[in-house]
């Protein structure tokens, strides 16, 4: 079974898409053997929209099984085709990239440690856990920095053993450290992974497959 796929040949799978364990979401550009090998690994339904008109719909979209957050600067017809599966909030305010600045599971959320104290708790509210603000090897948009499913979450493989531990205090998941596209640190951008599966970019080698597979328990 093929782990790994490309964007149009870019590598930065991340980028362009968000999965959850039911739905993903894609831009409406996406090459249709993206979308399929989406659909076809992760088991998901394809949500086909841009988010701000643009096709980054992975740094602009963050979430959990209980609400989808999104960049404030969506346009109305992007709400409105989301909004048919989750509950929707909007970062209205500067830290707007919600994919960037949130690292979220149905257990917990990790946030950009310069996001204002209200947006955390309207965020914990809206998604049913708690949030804590972090960096991850000392990176501050922990979006980018590390990936979050309901088997798992893996971070940059520069995250600080005290980064690591405030996870492992908010959820039983295993936690561990990896990297995609030969060496890259920032995972958000080339991996995106639910309950069913994972897909990393085409150039993630062998060895950084096997210890994603690790990490979130796909290990045959």
């Amino acid at each position: 079974m093929d782990r790994t796929t490309s964007f149009a040949g870019d590598p930065h799978i991340g980028v362009f898409s968000r999965v959850f364990d039911d739905i993903a979401i894609v831009p409406r550009e996406a090459p249709e053997e993206f979308v399929q090998a989406v659909r076809e690994q992760l088991e998901v339904e394809i949500i086909l929209t841009n988010i701000q008109g643009s096709a980054i719909v992975g740094s602009l979209v963050a979430g959990n099984s209980r609400g989808i957050v999104l960049s404030g600067l969506a346009q109305e017809s992007e709400i409105a085709a989301i909004s048919e599966y989750r509950d929707v909030m909007l970062l209205s305010r500067t830290m707007n990239a919600a994919g960037n600045v949130i690292l979220a599971n149905d257990r917990f959320a990790a946030v950009h440690p310069e996001m204002p104290e209200g947006v955390i708790g309207e965020l914990s509210e809206f998604l049913g856990v708690p949030v804590v603000p972090l960096t991850l090897g000392g990176i501050r948009t922990v979006g980018m920095a590390g990936v979050a499913s309901n088997r798992g979450v893996i971070v940059h493989p520069r995250a600080h053993p005290q980064e690591i531990a405030q996870i492992e205090e908010l959820t039983d998941l295993p936690v561990g450290t990896g990297s995609i596209n030969m060496g890259s640190g920032l995972l958000g951008t080339g991996l995106v992974a639910n309950r069913n599966g994972y897909l990393a970019g085409i150039a993630t080698s062998g060895f950084e497959l096997g210890r994603i597979e690790d990490v979130f328990g796909f290990l045959e």
